[in-house]
């Protein structure tokens, strides 16, 4: 993949399929581009014993929405990796599903960086995160 608009990034998404751990925890990718993702995820699920949503449950959220982005900057044929990922709770969740918005910072040769605000359904900040990506070599 390039970063032409006019290729289909959610088909090539949807073709490829979504990771383990991404289907254990209900993300769905909505939109998706190399300079913005929109994910979303339940809390049901992926709550902590309390009842609120767990923040490893947003930082995964936030990760998988990266990792796709850098993948897709990078192309198919390129291997990533996610070298730092920090998140800021804000507010809880206890119900319903709550939305990512990755946006690039940079998208580089061999590293791209993007900013992820996780809303709630009434859109109110509930994290904030960011994760850095490495592009290693092209794949065997």
């Amino acid at each position: 993949m390039t970063q032409n608009e006019s290729i289909d990034y959610l088909s090539a998404i949807r073709a490829r399929g979504s990771g383990e751990l991404d289907i254990k925890m209900g993300i769905e990718i909505i939109e998706a581009s190399p300079q913005r993702l929109v994910g979303t995820m339940p809390v049901v699920g992926n709550r902590q014993p309390i009842g609120l949503l767990h923040g490893g449950a947003n930082v995964v959220l936030a990760e998988s929405l990266g990792s796709v982005g850098t993948q897709l900057h990078a192309g198919p044929d390129r291997r990533i990796v996610g070298v730092d990922i920090n998140a800021t709770h804000h507010k809880s969740a206890t119900s319903g599903i709550v939305t990512g918005v990755a946006t690039a910072v940079s998208l580089g040769k061999t590293m791209c960086c993007y900013d992820i605000v996780i809303t709630n359904e009434a859109g109110e900040r509930t994290c904030t995160a960011r994760i850095t990506c490495l592009i290693l070599a092209k794949r065997d």
